[in-house]
């Protein structure tokens, strides 16, 4: 009966705030329905597309969780299932739904631009700058995180080539490749023959039955090194054709999966306090130490996306905005999709404590793998159909979910590269000149980044999240630092970003500087391999662009205390 309790509060509690605090931060920040969005002002056909809520919701959803709300919580339960709980809950209500909303509405109401422009107009061209190197810097640890995951879910050693009694991941591996091919479809006959919403994604569930079950029978084998290089390749591609193509109808397809795999886990929680199938074995509080760290700053770093990510705000500002039809869509997709993941974030937390002192033991290969068995083992026993059928469906969904993270990081690494190079005025690549011009040109930013984050995949994801876990959450409070700015140069109320800001500057810088301490330790002893010394020199890049930001911000608001004091 635990896990009935934590979810259903979860689930009451998301609910509250976010009838009550987010319509409370819409009313404080003036969302006007009336107002055109820049998806119709600016419509190019190519990023900035008006898109229905439903598509819209599904793509931004598809692609703010990641893998994030299901490998961060699982590692954090190592705490306990009550820190890992109440950092989602609080932390998705008050700190990351914050944080989404006010910076999807920031870039609507500043022409869909990316956070870095709304930075300068608020805190200058070098805090801009700061701030894209910054944000590039954790797009590679994105990438590289996703990489790994994906390329994990996929990965066989079986013989290459298709085979009749498919693994979990085999299985996994040809219905992804499918579920391109559909959503490259859909986009086709939805924008280019004027086929409606409504037929269109009857259509398409129903492929995505049919998927499946083929997937279930026939599946595709590969070794992780190839699984790589193809999503390597993938991501590119997708990054640089039209959204309406691939983007918007794939995140909106693979939503559905995405939403039944959390219906099939709640229903999992009732039907397993009632057979006895499955029992939730993690302690309420384990202690203050652990395996991954000290609660503070271990806990707040890696549940990461399930309480808050500084990756929504790129998304935020990257796709979102340029895509949004109508302000009144601005609450629901931005503060809405945070608390959604947040109760993902919950739901993991409940299926690794079905299979707690297995994963503890070292028994399953990865998080996901302990969150598709956990859910798995509610409905079945080990080696049940039941069991092997919803072992490969929600391996699949854990896949899906990071493979459109990674199709909009990629997207997003081009636009904050090619950013990087232009001056004021220029729009694109063809305005700049000379080395500007070549480095902004959107292949340059594309083929460097992902080339990049993906031979990071090489690392051990253990090697990575951390990392992670600690630049992405102080993206997010550097997201949060750019948008109280913003408000407060527009004379509206800012104060609910304080607190969170403050909170996740402080659990970051932390982090970062006990993995500089511990690495450097390592190096010192003579048994540093590329890894250890990678992982210390990007925490201290990340140390020293994060203070130099707060530096900058701190002046401008000393600045504008004297002038205002001048002014009384």
């Amino acid at each position: 009966m635990t896990a009935i309790i934590i979810i259903v509060s979860a689930i009451i509690l998301l609910i509250l705030g976010y009838i009550f605090y987010g319509s409370w931060l819409a009313k404080q920040w003036g969302i006007n329905p009336e107002k055109t969005t820049p998806a119709h002002r600016l419509k190019d056909g190519v990023d900035y597309v008006p898109a229905k809520p439903a598509v819209l919701m599904g793509h931004h959803f598809s692609s703010i969780a990641g893998a994030g709300p299901i490998n961060g919580p699982i590692q954090a339960s190592v705490f306990g299932w009550l820190p890992v709980f109440l950092w989602c809950v609080i932390g998705g209500i008050f700190v990351g739904g914050v944080q989404d909303f006010g910076s999807l509405f920031a870039s609507i109401r500043n022409d869909g631009k990316s956070v870095g422009e709304i930075i300068e107009s608020s805190m200058g061209p070098r805090a801009k700058k700061l701030f894209l190197i910054f944000a590039l810097l954790v797009m590679l640890m994105v990438i590289a995180s996703f990489v790994n995951i994906v390329a994990g879910t996929y990965a066989s050693n079986n013989h290459p080539g298709f085979t009749l009694q498919p693994t979990g991941n085999e299985t996994t591996a040809i219905i992804s490749l499918l579920f391109i091919v559909l959503a490259i479809i859909y986009g086709i006959v939805t924008n280019r023959f004027g086929v409606k919403t409504l037929p269109a994604t009857i259509g398409g569930i129903i492929m995505i039955g049919l998927m499946i079950a083929f997937g279930l029978n026939i599946g595709f084998a590969f070794g992780r090194v190839f699984w790589i290089v193809f999503i390597a390749l993938y991501i590119i591609i997708a990054s640089l054709v039209p959204v309406w193509i691939l983007l918007q109808p794939r995140d909106y397809l693979s939503s559905f999966l995405l939403y039944g795999m959390m219906i099939l886990g709640v229903c999992g929680v009732f039907f397993a306090a009632f057979t006895g199938n499955a029992t939730f074995t993690i302690p309420a509080f384990t202690g203050w130490t652990t395996s991954i760290g000290t609660l503070f700053p271990a806990l707040f770093i890696t549940v990461a996306c399930g309480a808050c990510s500084g990756f929504h705000t790129l998304i935020s500002t990257g796709t979102s905005s340029k895509q949004i039809a109508s302000e009144k869509d601005a609450k629901p997709i931005g503060y809405g999709s945070m608390l959604i993941e947040s109760a993902l974030a919950v739901l993991a937390l409940i299926a690794v404590g079905m299979v707690y002192l297995s994963y503890t033991a070292g028994d399953f290969g990865s998080p996901a793998a302990a969150f598709a068995a956990g859910i798995a083992l509610m409905f079945g026993t080990e080696g049940t159909a039941v069991y092997s059928t919803i072992y490969a469906l929600l391996t699949l969904a854990v896949s899906v979910f990071a493979l459109t993270s990674l199709d909009t990081g990629a997207r997003l690494s081009r636009f904050l590269f090619s950013e990087l190079f232009l001056k004021d005025g220029e729009k694109t690549y063809k305005d700049a000149t000379g080395i500007r011009r070549f480095l902004a040109h959107p292949l340059v930013g594309t083929l460097l980044m992902v080339g990049v984050g993906s031979t990071l995949g090489y690392l051990e994801l253990s090697q990575i999240w951390q990392l992670f876990g600690a630049a992405n959450q102080l993206l997010a409070a550097l997201g949060l630092m750019a948008v109280a700015a913003w408000l407060g140069n527009l004379g509206k109320n800012n104060k609910m970003f304080y607190i969170p800001m403050a909170f996740m500057l402080v659990a970051t810088l932390t982090s970062l500087t006990i993995t500089v301490i511990k690495g450097s330790g390592v190096i010192a002893s003579g048994t540093a391999v590329w890894g250890d010394w990678f992982q210390v020199l990007f925490a201290l890049a990340m140390i020293v662009l994060a203070v130099t930001l707060v530096v900058i911000e701190a002046q401008r608001l000393y600045k504008h205390y004297k002038e205002k004091r001048a002014t009384a």
